[in-house]
């Protein structure tokens, strides 16, 4: 398995960083342009995330990129994303809706881990007080 690990530091646009080395393994696997735009929204959201509510004490995030399968038939990419934050009950998180979200002094944030279950085929979220892991997977 080919793999690319990045240490980026909790900054301004650094998730567009992240998004870029998504986009470069995306496409050095010959995965189609629109499941590589899936794959950048869902990393820019879960950077965003651990950038915003993980209160890591280093301020930084790891990522890992790594391909499934093998170098001349890969199957897809796998992306883990931890930070080592206060942690969070991923079961706890109340799913929007959009109607109470388009209600006059209502935040129209907290989409984030819904548009990522939307746009990757697997996602896992591990979550203590060592921080949070998310791995999310996209077939080719």
């Amino acid at each position: 398995m080919q793999e690319i690990t990045l240490t980026l530091p909790m900054l301004p646009d650094m998730e567009l960083t992240a998004s870029k080395t998504a986009c470069a393994v995306g496409e050095h696997i010959r995965m189609s342009v629109d499941k590589i735009d899936e794959m950048r929204m869902a990393v820019v959201e879960a950077c965003i995330n651990a950038f915003e509510h993980s209160d890591a004490q280093a301020q930084k995030v790891e990522l890992t990129f790594a391909v499934m399968g093998q170098d001349d038939d890969p199957k897809g990419l796998q992306i883990t994303i931890r930070d080592r934050g206060i942690g969070f009950a991923p079961d706890t998180v109340e799913e929007p809706v959009l109607k109470t979200k388009l209600s006059p002094g209502i935040s129209k944030r907290g989409w984030g881990l819904k548009i990522i279950h939307g746009l990757m085929d697997e996602v896992d979220i591990q979550s203590g007080r060592e921080g949070t892991t998310v791995v999310m997977r996209k077939l080719r």
